[in-house]
C-alpha cells in the first residue's frame, strides 16, 4: 500500500516497547556482529523492520537466501548455516531509489566506478542514469558487472527540435521528434539498445532566466508514451511548469521528474495526475537554494535571487499539495548535474520532502516503495517481503521518526550480498577511474559501411555547437572517383558567436573504453575542402585539437601528435598529452556565424 497523508507515524514519546527503544540506543553504540558463511544463506537478526509496506516498524529478523528475501517477521527462526549479520535493534529498511540522476563526467564524483560507489554507502540500491547516448549502453552494462554498485536503469533520451536535452546533443545521443509518427518511429528504432525507460525533454521553460526553448506538444508527447508503454517502458519527464504538467498527465506520462514550480498547483492539475497515476519526483536536492541546509541569509534585493527563492517555495509548496491530494510520490534528485552530489543527494531529497511537510514515513515510502513501483519493479524489490529481491540498508537510529537518520548507514545488502559493512572491502574495480585502455586499431573509417557505422564498428556522430539555435550538420557517403566511398560534411553555421560543426568518430562503441595510441605517431587522413579546418581529439582528460588547411583537391595529411594542443574553449583536465585515452577522432570546421563549409575525408586513421 502507498502510506497517505494519514500513515500513523509513531513519535518518540512512544509506540515501541521500552524494550526496543532500549534495544534501538544499545544498538546505536554498537557494532554488529558478522558471523562468516560459505553459502548464499543470510539472516539479519535483532532488527527494527520498517518493509515498506505501509505496516508500523516492527522487530524481526530477515532471511536472505540465494538473493531474495525467504522469510521475514517477528520470532522467525534462524536456518543453520546460515551468515547472522546481527542488527542489534538497528534498523532494517528497504534498498533506496533515486529515479533521477545524470552520470556525467561533470558530476560529484564524475567516473563510473566512483559514481557507482557513492550510491551504496549511501544505501542507493537502484537509480535511473539519464545521461548516456544509446551507443553507451551495453559497455557501460558491462563495466557495471565488473564492479560493486546499484541497480542501474539506462534511460534513453527524447526532446523536440531546439528543445532542452537537444542543445548539447547529436540525435544519436539524444532523439529529436515533432510530431507522433516521428515519436513513435524513435522509439522503435531505440530498442535494439535495450533501454529500460524513456526520458522525455517535454517543458522548455527555463526557469525564468533563459530564452525558453521549445516544448512537446500532446500528440507527439502522447505518442510517445503509448509506444514506449507497448515496449514495456516507462516514461519519465522533464516538466517544471504546472500547464505542462497538465500536459504530461493528459499524455500518460508515468513520472514527472522535476518540481512544477512557476506558480501554485490548481484542481485541474492534481485532478489529471491523479486520473493519470502519475508520479511525482520533484528533485528538491537539485533547487535547494542553500545546498545541504547551509543557512545563509539570501540577498532578496538581487532579482535572481528572488526568483530561486520563488521557484522554491512553490516547489515546496506544490510537493505538499500533491502529497495531500494523493499523487504518490518518488525520490529523484537531477544528481550529476549542478551541485548534486550522488549518493548523499539521495538521502537529502528525502530530508528536503520532510522539510516540505510529508512525514518521515512517507519520505521513506517515497524513496522504496513508490518508486519501485513509479518503475514498475515493485514485484521484485521496494518493499521487505517474502520473495523479493533482498536489496536492504541497515540504518542506526529510527527514520520513520527523524529522516536525518537515514545518513547513519551501518550496512547494506544488494542481491542479498553485504556489500558495504565496517568488515567488507570493495573491489579494486571500484577505485579505477576508467576502463582499462584496448590497443587502438591503425583504421578508424574508410566510410565504406552504409549504416552509418565507422569500420570500428561504432556509430558516427555530428558534432556542433550548443545552445538552441545550433549549427547544422549533414553527413553523406559519396562516391569516389578512384573507387569507394568518401564521408561528405556540410555546415550551415549557427548566427552566434564561434559556431562550429563536424563529425566525430568513436573509437569504441559509445565512447566508453579509451584506446592506447602511444605506438602511432599521429593522425592520417585523405582530405579535400576549402580554408581552415581542425583535427579534433577527445580523450579522457578532455579535447586536443591540431590546425588543418583544406584543398579543393584530395590530399593525404598526416597530423602528429606533437601538433595537437588542449582545445582553448574545451581546457583538458591535463596540459599533457598521454596518448592511451583517447575516445573519439574527428574532424571541426569554425566559420563566421551563418556561413557555409563543406568537407569531405577518407582513410582516417593512425600512422
Amino acid at each position: 500500500m502507498i502510506v497517505s497523508r494519514r500513515y500513523r507515524v509513531t513519535s518518540r514519546k512512544g509506540g515501541f516497547s521500552a524494550g526496543v527503544l532500549v534495544a534501538l540506543m544499545v544498538g546505536a553504540g554498537c557494532g554488529g556482529a558478522v558471523a562468516q558463511s560459505t553459502d548464499r544463506l543470510i539472516a539479519i537478526t535483532d532488527a527494527v523492520i520498517f518493509d515498506g509496506t505501509g505496516k508500523e516498524p516492527y522487530r524481526g529478523n530477515v532471511i536472505v537466501r540465494d538473493g531474495r528475501i525467504e522469510n521475514v517477521g517477528q520470532n522467525i527462526p534462524v536456518p543453520a548455516g546460515a551468515k547472522v549479520i546481527r542488527a542489534e535493534g538497528r534498523a532494517v529498511l528497504p534498498g533506496f531509489f533515486d529515479v533521477h540522476t545524470h552520470w556525467s563526467p561533470g558530476g560529484q564524483p564524475g567516473t563510473l566506478p566512483q559514481i557507482a560507489t557513492a550510491y551504496i554507502t549511501s544505501g542507493v540500491t537502484t537509480v535511473n542514469d539519464f545521461h548516456q547516448a544509446p551507443e553507451a549502453f551495453e559497455p557501460r552494462r558491462d563495466w557495471l558487472k565488473q564492479i560493486k554498485g546499484p541497480h542501474v536503469n539506462f534511460v534513453a533520451r527524447m526532446s523536440t527540435p531546439g528543445g532542452h536535452g537537444a542543445d548539447w546533443a547529436d540525435r544519436n545521443t539524444t532523439k529529436w521528434v515533432a510530431t507522433a509518427q516521428s515519436a513513435r518511429r524513435e522509439v522503435q528504432a531505440l530498442q535494439p539498445y535495450r533501454p529500460d525507460h524513456i526520458k522525455a525533454f517535454a517543458d522548455g521553460w527555463r526557469y525564468g532566466n533563459l530564452p525558453e526553448e521549445t516544448s512537446m506538444n500532446l500528440e507527439t508527447l502522447g505518442a510517445l508514451v503509448d509506444e514506449a508503454h507497448k515496449q514495456g517502458q516507462r516514461v519519465l519527464s522533464h516538466t517544471v511548469t504546472v500547464d505542462r504538467g497538465k500536459l504530461a498527465a493528459q499524455a500518460g506520462v508515468d513520472v514527472i521528474a522535476h518540481s512544477l514550480q512557476d506558480r501554485p498547483v490548481d484542481d485541474e492539475t492534481v485532478a489529471l495526475m491523479r486520473k493519470a497515476g502519475t508520479f511525482y519526483a520533484p528533485t528538491l536536492a537539485i533547487y535547494e537554494p542553500t545546498p545541504g541546509g547551509d543557512r545563509i541569509v539570501p540577498d532578496l534585493t538581487e532579482p535572481v535571487s528572488r526568483q530561486r527563492y520563488r521557484k522554491w517555495d512553490y516547489a515546496r509548496q506544490n510537493l505538499r499539495v500533491l502529497y495531500q491530494a494523493g499523487v504518490p510520490i518518488a525520490v529523484g534528485t537531477d544528481a550529476g548535474i549542478g551541485g548534486a552530489k550522488h549518493g548523499t543527494s539521495t538521502l537529502r531529497e528525502m530530508e528536503l520532502m520532510v522539510d516540505a511537510g510529508l512525514p518521515p514515513a512517507a519520505a521513506l515510502i517515497a524513496g522504496t516503495a513508490n518508486s519501485a513501483k513509479a518503475l514498475g519493479v515493485i514485484a521484485d524489490r521496494g518493499t521487505i517481503e517474502a520473495g523479493k529481491r533482498a536489496d536492504l540498508v541497515v540504518v542506526t537510529g529510527a527514520p520513520w521518526q527523524n529522516i536525518g537518520d537515514v545518513r547513519n548507514i551501518h550496512q547494506v545488502v544488494i542481491d542479498g550480498e553485504l556489500v558495504i559493512d565496517p568488515r567488507v572491502k570493495l573491489p579494486k574495480a571500484n577505485s579505477e577511474t576508467a576502463l582499462a585502455a584496448v590497443p587502438a586499431v591503425q583504421l578508424i573509417d574508410d566510410f565504406e559501411r552504409t549504416d552509418d557505422r565507422s569500420a570500428l564498428n561504432t556509430l558516427r556522430l555530428a558534432d556542433m555547437d550548443g545552445g538552441v539555435e545550433r549549427s547544422t550538420v549533414v553527413t553523406n557517403r559519396v562516391p569516389r572517383a578512384t573507387g569507394g566511398s568518401a564521408l561528405s560534411i556540410a555546415v550551415q553555421m549557427s548566427l552566434k558567436e564561434s559556431p562550429e560543426g563536424g563529425v566525430l568518430i568513436p573509437l569504441s562503441r559509445g565512447s566508453v573504453r579509451p584506446v592506447d595510441a602511444r605506438p602511432y605517431a599521429g593522425v592520417r587522413l585523405e582530405f579535400r575542402g576549402e580554408g581552415p579546418y581542425q583535427v579534433v581529439i577527445n580523450t579522457l582528460k578532455g579535447e586536443w585539437t591540431a590546425e588543418l588547411e583544406g584543398r579543393p583537391d584530395w590530399t593525404e595529411v598526416r597530423v602528429p601528435f606533437s601538433a595537437f594542443k588542449p582545445t582553448p574553449t574545451r581546457r583538458s583536465e591535463t596540459q599533457e598529452w598521454r596518448g592511451n585515452d583517447l575516445v573519439e577522432v574527428g574532424v571541426l570546421v569554425r566559420r563566421t556565424a551563418g556561413a557555409t563549409a563543406w568537407a569531405e575525408v577518407d582513410n582516417l586513421g593512425f600512422y
